[in-house]
């Protein structure tokens, strides 16, 4: 069962242990059976219920996975493996429209907003015991929340929406405990999940948000949180409109001890309004990081959510890195003075790109999605082979698989460096890529 590889260990943690130096070395690969607990509970002159142990925490490390009475295996992808190892080596000459980046052109130009909070911090640097939240930065934060409906509360600063989104499932679950997750979504939070030792359970999207039906299923079966995009959702573009937020607001309203977290990083490159789905829960955020709107090198987001979680966080962020950089803040704070960017023209600038080739798409017959943001979402009958025939045809798409759990095969495209002028030849070379091979019969 183990090949020649013996685990070892008379405690828990010995055991997993051996296991996890095993995996890693690649003495126990990917999809290898690991043996019944009593057998190697006799094998190793220990207690059944210590391997047990050993087998739950090498569950929640995302090293191992059960299938009932199947077994448990190691996993094919360790839950620390990013899934941004799932891509396409681009060749020389081959057009990138798989990256996932905003157009630099559309990103303000940072010196003069850094000089500007270089300048202050040499006539007032902060210290240790300043504010971890920079007032100004507060003021302008609450007030933006505050006109998208979003509950008023605390504020916290975070290295970005999935600093945030790892801090408030940390700070309010434990391994083990099931997060609703947005099926397909955005591969880092699919990464996270398990990375934390939290179960996925996999909800279904379509161009208006998650599913109602199984956002309540899931909710039912006992997830302890759901995470929801609400604009520009990664991969598909899906928006949450008045409708379906009155549908999700009457589910989470059903379920008022889950943590909901939204994700609303089309802050700022969307012109589509906010339709918050907070206030249903006892416990919630709404994340806003500005990567997209000024550049991803900014590492920095805004979390507003209820004075539990919000305190949780900072209790536990003062613990680790302190807090964000105040000249990032100071940064923040100068390009929204001085309104460095225009989200109106910035999702105009994407959706002059997006909206025609989606349209162009559909009349050649091909199925696809992408309502807003820089993304467009194409399900296909074979992903591998859509994305091969792609790169023959000089475009590298992103595999669907970084993003899916259960949801079917697709490819991703990223509408940023693209030209307006070149939505036909484009929409011609994903036409022909994924439509389904024909079939033969060789006599």
């Amino acid at each position: 069962m183990l090949g020649e590889y013996r685990i070892e260990g008379r405690r828990a943690a010995e055991i997993s242990a051996s296991v996890e130096r095993a995996v890693g070395a690649g003495k126990l690969p990917p999809g290898e059976l690991l043996p019944p607990m009593r057998e190697l509970a006799v094998e190793l002159g220990v207690n059944p219920n210590t391997v047990a142990a050993a087998y739950r925490t090498l569950r929640e490390r995302g090293v191992i996975e059960t299938d009932g009475r199947r077994g448990s295996r190691v996993r094919h992808r360790p839950a620390s493996t990013a899934r941004e190892r799932i891509y396409v080596e681009v060749p020389e000459g081959v057009r990138d429209v798989s990256a996932g980046n905003p157009d630099p052109s559309l990103l303000p130009p940072l010196g003069e907003a850094l000089a500007a909070a270089a300048a202050r911090a040499a006539r007032a640097p902060a210290l240790y015991g300043a504010p971890a939240v920079d007032t100004e930065l507060e003021r302008f934060a609450r007030a933006a929340f505050t006109a998208d409906g979003v509950p008023g509360g605390p504020l916290a600063v975070t290295s970005g929406a999935l600093d945030a989104i790892e801090r408030v499932l940390a700070v309010h679950l434990r391994p083990g405990d099931s997060v609703a997750v947005e099926d397909p979504g955005w591969g880092s939070v699919l990464d996270l999940v398990p990375a934390l030792g939290l179960k996925p359970v996999p909800v279904p999207v379509d161009d208006d948000g998650p599913l109602p039906e199984a956002a309540d299923r899931a909710l039912r079966q006992g997830a302890r949180a759901m995470i929801v995009t609400a604009r520009a959702q990664n991969p598909t573009g899906a928006v949450v409109g008045a409708a379906r937020a009155r549908e999700l607001r009457a589910v989470l309203s059903g379920h008022p001890g889950a943590l909901l977290v939204e994700d609303d990083h089309g802050h700022g490159i969307v012109d589509l309004p906010l339709h918050t789905l907070t206030g249903c829960t006892d416990h919630w955020v709404v994340v806003r990081s500005v990567a997209k709107a000024y550049g991803p090198d900014l590492r920095l987001a805004v979390l507003a959510g209820d004075a539990v979680t919000v305190d949780r966080v900072r209790g536990r962020q003062r613990l680790g890195p302190g807090w964000v950089s105040h000249i990032l803040q100071d940064a923040v704070v100068h390009l929204w003075h001085s309104g460095a960017v225009d989200a109106a023209q910035v999702a105009a600038a994407y959706g002059r790109r997006r909206d025609p080739l989606v349209r162009a798409l559909r009349a050649r017959g091909i199925e696809a999605h992408g309502r807003s943001g820089m993304n467009v979402w194409l399900p296909v009958p074979d992903e591998t082979a859509a994305v091969a025939r792609l790169l023959h045809a000089g475009w590298a798409v992103a595999p669907g698989a970084r993003f899916r759990l259960s949801s079917p095969p697709a490819v991703r495209l990223t509408v940023s460096g693209l030209a307006v002028d070149e939505t036909e030849e484009v929409a011609d070379a994903l036409a022909a890529a994924t439509r389904p091979s024909a079939a033969g019969r060789y006599d």
